[in-house]
């Protein structure tokens, strides 16, 4: 894939932050957490291919996580950017450990990321991922029709946010858009349940998980500090499957932590 056709948003002068979306989200996510990052760092936010703007490589061509992996490091070296810290949100904090598995990050700090379920909750992935397939075949009218009913946003907000009551929360619905035949989500969601972390990490890393993740059980923080031992566990109190929208201080604080960690080890090694 052209790396020029990935679309991102940037702010600040410094070390480079890269920030990588969930499945199916959009580079938008993190500008809660760009004031408190673009005074420090060159803050890059953006969208992973056939997701926001960025298109999706052609139907026959190549499409899971390390498709990304290779797209997001392209674009890395495209830019000048030797090494960035790198951030992710589920799907993207998969594609930022293997980017790391492969010695291009100087750290990350991984927030709910996928790779790290258990046999259950992968077999519960890989149906609900055949789901999809199924329901794209919805017509679009009544999908939409399906999706703002009130029990379909309840489960939306329930899903997706850490407090389903809250005024940020009440306009959350499910997109439809992404479940048309083909797209992007329908291509990916497959790739994504069966995706299991196995990489050798040796850069710092935070796992991060929010505590009311309904999405991805906080129980897979443990599985993951099993296979990237030296790893720092953080709890986000009070936040969902998207910390970033519950509580964007408590997730830029834990970036910031990361990336000062990875600067004082480089400062501690010397040249």
């Amino acid at each position: 894939m052209e790396t020029s056709r990935i679309v991102y948003d940037s702010w600040g002068v410094g070390a480079p932050v890269v920030l990588l979306h969930g499945l199916g989200h959009h580079r938008g996510a993190w500008q809660p957490v760009v004031a408190d990052l673009a005074p420090l760092y060159q803050v890059l936010a953006l969208d992973l291919p056939g997701f926001g703007d960025s298109p999706a490589p052609g139907p026959q061509d190549r499409y899971d996580v390390g498709f990304l992996v290779d797209a997001v490091l392209g674009l890395c070296a495209d830019l000048g950017l030797q090494r960035p810290h790198m951030v992710g949100n589920s799907l993207g904090g998969a594609v930022a450990l293997e980017a790391a598995a492969r010695g291009e990050a100087a750290s990350v700090t991984a927030l709910s990321p996928i790779g790290f379920g258990s046999a259950a909750r992968t077999a519960l992935a890989r149906a609900l991922a055949a789901s999809a397939r199924w329901a794209a075949r919805v017509p679009p009218p009544l999908a939409r029709a399906a999706v703002e009913t009130p029990p379909a946003r309840a489960l939306a907000r329930r899903v997706l946010r850490a407090d389903p009551g809250s005024a940020a929360a009440h306009e959350v619905v499910f997109d439809t858009a992404v479940l048309a035949p083909g797209s992007p989500f329908v291509r990916m969601a497959p790739h994504v349940a069966a995706y299991r972390f196995t990489g050798a990490v040796r850069c710092p890393v935070t796992i991060a998980w929010g505590d009311c993740d309904r999405l991805l059980p906080p129980a897979g923080a443990r599985r993951a500090l099993r296979r990237i031992p030296h790893a720092r566990s953080a709890a986000l109190a009070g936040c969902g499957h998207i910390p970033m929208a519950d509580d964007a201080r408590s997730v830029a604080a834990e970036i910031l932590r990361t990336c000062r960690t990875a600067q004082t080890a480089g400062a501690a090694q010397g040249p």
